[in-house]
């Protein structure tokens, strides 16, 4: 009986492995991805009652409090978070993933130090040091591109002298704290010290990041997340923290790839090029386009505009999420179907603060996911498409990437709406979005700026084009 619940534990631990796999597969596509989620949790549940049944378990009191609180208290998040701030949830929720594995690395630490004469083994040593800067790190970092994200932080990069060397510097300390920790393991100052730098360095990773660099950031911590608790799986000897920590590191990787592809950046200037920041080009904020006519239309020539097109392409951004408008969108959308307008949505990788913020979106407002179209997908088409529509998107449809080498985000693949019939712009004012580039698109003739919020002037539309 004694070997029957360890191989039924390791082999439920099989199952859940593979459920979480499977859950990753599916979320690779908007039409699979609550069907994934669902997939992904039946593991999780799986992991959790088989860890439940492991003997070395102790206390079953006050793991049961803990599932009690945690649950309440996500439910109550899960229920109450505007889909706007779901970028701010999951950097919080990567934060607390972090602080989980740090914390278990400290318990062990202080565990092996209770136990006199015990002979602190190397693996173990090793282990608790990389869960305790993994995990610091994830958590200070998130819990600023939380700040930022929330607005209690300026989203610019925030430098200051000596900014990288004192980082160094910080990088050695804690290297050569680890290097006297695996000499002598029982040492609770230096042991603090590893945790202090820790936490520093994540504070210290995130500050000089701009907010338009948020959605890499986010997806990277959530890598951060991944291995802080693989790392602490390790520590706990547990197959199953192993492998799904493993797995969240793995997919946070190849997405932090993917953004800076899409960006056409590399990781190391996302991370170190304080993107973002003062812009000192001619073609800034207050640059030499203020001689250049833009063409502002209402409501009511918006509505015949796209009322009378035969194919309309829709550009969410930003814009559309802090305006909550994304219900207000798939009500124009249907008015235009029904007046025999092909509808179709452009999704950039990187719209928004976080990735697949806008597929979330419009998956609220029930947008069917046949017509979501990737970047690649859908720029070919913009030369036969009657009306772009964009929702205050930014700098995804910046023509200068393509061709102002002077630009910040000069060869970052964009949704290349310029190439329209007509453009339709809605936004609040002329203001340059994330990168503090300004948007030449808002001067092209054949754009046509409709100021507004986007909720109020998508309203409107809705109303004028049932009118006609």
């Amino acid at each position: 009986m004694s070997n029957i619940l360890p191989t039924g534990i390791e082999l439920t631990y099989l199952l859940a492995a593979s459920l979480f796999i499977l859950g990753l597969k599916k979320l690779g596509s908007p039409a699979t991805a609550r069907q994934g989620n669902t997939i992904a949790a039946v593991g999780m549940l799986f992991a959790v009652v088989a860890t439940l049944l492991n003997q070395s378990v102790l206390n079953y009191q006050m793991i049961l409090i803990g599932i009690i609180i945690g649950s309440l208290i996500g439910a109550i998040v899960a229920q109450k978070v505007e889909m706007t701030d779901m970028p701010q949830m999951v950097g919080l929720l990567n934060g607390l993933g972090g602080a989980a594995s740090a914390l278990v690395a400290v318990g062990e630490f202080w565990r092996l130090l209770s136990m006199p004469g015990a002979e602190v083994p190397l693996d173990a040593t090793i282990t608790m040091i990389l869960g305790v800067l993994i995990g610091g790190v994830t958590l200070t970092g998130s819990l600023l591109a939380f700040a930022k994200l929330q607005g209690w932080v300026k989203g610019t990069p925030v430098t200051f002298p000596l900014q990288q060397p004192f980082n160094i510097l910080l990088l050695v300390g804690f290297l050569a704290g680890s290097a006297y920790m695996i000499v002598s393991p029982e040492s609770p100052p230096v042991f603090l010290a590893l945790v202090g730098i820790s936490l520093l360095l994540g504070a210290l990773f995130v500050l000089p990041i701009g907010g338009a660099d948020m959605p890499v950031v986010i997806s990277m911590l959530n890598s951060f997340s991944g291995l802080a608790a693989s790392a602490a799986g390790f520590v706990l000897m547990n197959n199953m923290l192993i492998i799904a920590g493993a797995l969240v590191g793995a997919s946070g990787l190849i997405l932090t790839q993917i953004m800076c592809k899409a960006m056409n950046r590399p990781l190391t200037n996302v991370l170190f090029g304080a993107f973002g920041g003062a812009i000192t080009s001619g073609d800034a904020i207050t640059g030499t386009r203020s001689d250049q006519v833009v063409r502002s239309i209402g409501s009511e020539e918006g509505a015949m505009m796209l009322g009378y097109a035969r194919s309309v392409v829709i550009i969410p951004g930003y814009g559309m999420a802090v305006a909550q408008a994304q219900h207000s969108v798939r009500e124009l959308a249907d008015q235009l179907e029904k007046m025999g307008v092909e509808v179709r949505y452009a999704i950039h990788p990187v719209a928004g603060r976080m990735p697949g913020h806008m597929n979330v979106l419009l998956a609220e407002a029930n947008v069917p996911y046949t017509q979501l179209h990737d970047m690649e997908d859908i720029n070919p088409e913009f030369e036969r498409t009657d009306v772009a529509l964009v929702i205050g998107a930014n700098d995804v449809v910046n023509p200068a990437a393509r061709h102002d080498t002077n630009s910040p985000i000069y060869g970052m693949p964009i949704l290349e709406v310029d190439r329209a019939r007509n453009t339709i712009v809605i936004k609040r004012g002329m203001n340059a979005g994330f990168s503090g580039v300004e948007n030449e698109l808002f001067y092209k003739d054949k754009t046509m700026m409709l100021f507004g919020s986007a909720r109020d002037v998508v309203d409107q539309l809705v109303s004028e084009v049932k009118q006609l």
